[in-house]
């Protein structure tokens, strides 16, 4: 998989023109699975010394969800599940979109494994029927 990070504000221009540019990507580099993700600073958690307020998009939880939100980008993440295994490791499951199915279940695997090492966090994909 190629791994693209871009600075946060020009995110929105590159999600613009992302389908076009991962599909010309993709058939550069043979096959290969291209990702775009924002450039995002996690902030130490403040101690005693430290009188300022961290600002909430910079906590470890927020730039984590919204690595997980660009992974999966053009479909939505509609639900999350967290299992906790009897040996006490998790397991997120993400539930995503029914609609960009097509689109993106090729590429579950990949999305998976690039947020593991990103994050090293264990995550699984699923489409589930809505509940509507």
């Amino acid at each position: 998989a190629l791994v693209i990070s871009v600075p946060v504000p020009q995110l929105k221009s590159f999600q613009k023109i992302q389908a076009r540019l991962v599909r010309e990507l993709e058939k550069k580099f043979s096959g290969k699975h291209v990702v775009f993700i924002a450039r995002r600073t996690i902030l130490p958690k403040p101690t005693r010394k430290m009188k300022v307020k961290n600002k909430q998009n910079r906590t470890l939880t927020a730039v984590h969800d919204a690595i997980l939100e660009d992974l999966v980008f053009p479909a939505e993440i509609v639900g999350k599940r967290i299992r906790v295994r009897l040996d006490g490791s998790r397991l997120m499951k993400v539930h995503l979109d029914k609609t960009q199915q097509t689109n993106i279940e090729h590429k579950v695997d990949t999305f998976a494994a690039v947020y593991k090492k990103l994050t090293g966090k264990e995550v699984t994909f699923e489409f589930p029927e809505p509940l509507f």
